[in-house]
C-alpha cells in the first residue's frame, strides 16, 4: 500500500512513511490528552513512540532502545558527578558510530535510517545527565553558576524506567524533535503543569485548538511550497538524485551568468528549508495538543505561552540581520541544548560549542567548515556590534552593517 501511495504522489516510500508517521501524532496526541495523569501517559508515550519508529524506520529503532537502556544503567550505578560526563560521551559515541556507518555504506546518500531520531535522543540523554547533576548539586547548596542558571530544568532524582522511556521515546517528538528538558515532559504527564497539589488549576487553562491548528496549518503551507518549489528549482537531479550529478555542478548550470546561479541557489535552498519548517511546525502542533508545548503559569496565574516546542521562528530566520538572530531562530531547541549544556559548561567556549555541534551532525567535511567558521563570524559580529552599532542604531533589525 505504501508503495502505491508513493508512486501516486511521486515520493519514495521512506518519505511517505515519515510523513504519515508525523501526521499520526495528531490523533495520538488527542488520545494522550484524554488519558489519566501518571504512568498511563508515560507508558502510552513510550509504546506509541516505539510504534512510530517501527512504522518509519523498521527494526532500526532497537538502536534507540539499546542506547537509552545503557544510559539508564549508567544513571543507576554512577554518581551524577560521573554520569554527567559518561552519559553524554556514550550518547555522542553512539550517534557517531551511526554517522560513520551511514557514510561508509552510502556516502552522500539520503536514505532514511535511525540516525535522525538518534540525534534527537542524544540531546535528551545529554541534557538529562546535566539536569540530574544540577538537581543534586543545588539540593546540597552547591552548584556552579551554570547550574544555578539551569535550576528550572534540574531533576532531583532519577525517573522510573517507564517515565524515562516515555521521555526518550515520546511519540510526538521522537521523529523530528524537538528535544526539550525532562521537566517539561514530566509536568505535562503528571498534571503539575496545570494543577496544584490540591488539584486546583494554577490559572485559567488555555484551550489547545489554536496552538495546535496554527503550527499545523503553517506546516502544511511549508510542505506545499517545498513540493512545488523543489520541483521547479531542484538541487539534485530529479530523475536520479542518489547517483546523478547535482544540478548545481553540471556544466550547463556552471555556464550560466553568476547572478542567475546565485538566484537559483538562493531559491533552491529556500525551498529545501521549507521541508524542515514542515517537520518542526508539525511536531510543535502535535506537542501542543496535550499541553507538552505549554510553558505553564506565572505566580499570578497568567499563562506564559506555548514556546516549549517551538523549534523555529520562520520569519525571524529568513530576515535575520545578524548571526546571533540567525542562530537563535533556527532549530531553537538544539541551540538551547548547546547553550545550556556545552557553552555554559565550558566557560563560554564558542569553539567547543560549535565543534560539538559539527560532531553531532556527522563527519562530512562541510559540517566542520561551516560550524567552525561560525565562531569567527560571531567574533566579528561582536566587534561590529561594539564599534559600529552605536553609530547606526541599536542593531536589532536591519542594521546597515548587519545585513
Amino acid at each position: 500500500m505504501m508503495q502505491t501511495i508513493a508512486d501516486a504522489v511521486g515520493f519514495d516510500v521512506e518519505t511517505i512513511s515519515m510523513l504519515m508517521g508525523m501526521l499520526m501524532c495528531y490523533p495520538l496526541g488527542f488520545i494522550m490528552k484524554a488519558l489519566p495523569y501518571g504512568k498511563t501517559k508515560h507508558l502510552f508515550s513510550f509504546l506509541l513512540g516505539a510504534f512510530l519508529l517501527q512504522f518509519t524506520i523498521g527494526v532500526q529503532w532497537i538502536h534507540q532502545l539499546v542506547s537509552s537502556l545503557v544510559a539508564y544503567v549508567m544513571f543507576l550505578i554512577l554518581p551524577p558527578e560521573l554520569s554527567k560526563i559518561a552519559v553524554p560521551v556514550w550518547a555522542m559515541l553512539y550517534i557517531s558510530a551511526g554517522h560513520i556507518h551511514r557514510q561508509y555504506i552510502n556516502y552522500l546518500g539520503w536514505d532514511m535510517d535511525f540516525t535522525g531520531a538518534q540525534m534527537v535522543l542524544t540531546m535528551k540523554l545529554y541534557s538529562l545527565a546535566w539536569n540530574l547533576y544540577d538537581g543534586q548539586a543545588l539540593a546540597k547548596g552547591e552548584g556552579s553558576r551554570a547550574s544555578k542558571k539551569c535550576a528550572p530544568f534540574a531533576v532531583k532524582e532519577l525517573p522510573g524506567i517507564i517515565e524515562y522511556l516515555g521521555y526518550t521515546f515520546c511519540f510526538s517528538s521522537v521523529l523530528a524533535g524537538p528535544a526539550y528538558e525532562y521537566v517539561y515532559y514530566a509536568n505535562a504527564c503528571d498534571g503539575t503543569l496545570l494543577y496544584d497539589s490540591n488539584g486546583k488549576p494554577k490559572g485559567k487553562i488555555p484551550g489547545v485548538a489554536w496552538p495546535t491548528l496554527k503550527p499545523f496549518l503553517i506546516s502544511m503551507v511549508c510542505m506545499g511550497i517545498h513540493v512545488v518549489g523543489n520541483g521547479m528549482f531542484p538541487l539534485l537531479d530529479p530523475v536520479d538524485p542518489q547517483n546523478a550529478t547535482a544540478v548545481l555542478v553540471t556544466e550547463e548550470f556552471l555556464s550560466k551568468p553568476w547572478f542567475q546561479r546565485y538566484g537559483y541557489q538562493w531559491l533552491s535552498l529556500l525551498f529545501v528549508r521549507m521541508k524542515y519548517y514542515f517537520a518542526w511546525k508539525n511536531a510543535e502542533g502535535a506537542q501542543n495538543i496535550w499541553y507538552a508545548g505549554f510553558e505553564g503559569f506565572d505566580e499570578q496565574g497568567n499563562a506564559k505561552g506555548w514556546d516549549v516546542s517551538n523549534n523555529v521562528d520562520i520569519i525571524e530566520f529568513e530576515t535575520a540581520p545578524n548571526v546571533k538572530t540567525l542562530s537563535a531562530s533556527w532549530n531553537k531547541k538544539t541551540a538551547n541544548w548547546l547553550g545550556r549544556y556545552v557553552y555554559m559548561r565550558t566557560n563560554g567556549s564558542l569553539a567547543a560549542t560549535y565543534g560539538l555541534s559539527a560532531f553531532w551532525h556527522g563527519f562530512y567535511p562541510g559540517y566542520y567548515l561551516f560550524f567552525l567558521s561560525v565562531p569567527i563570524l560571531t567574533a566579528c559580529e561582536r566587534l561590529g556590534r561594539k564599534k559600529l552599532t552605536p553609530r547606526f542604531g541599536n542593531g536589532k533589525k536591519w542594521s546597515p552593517w548587519g545585513i
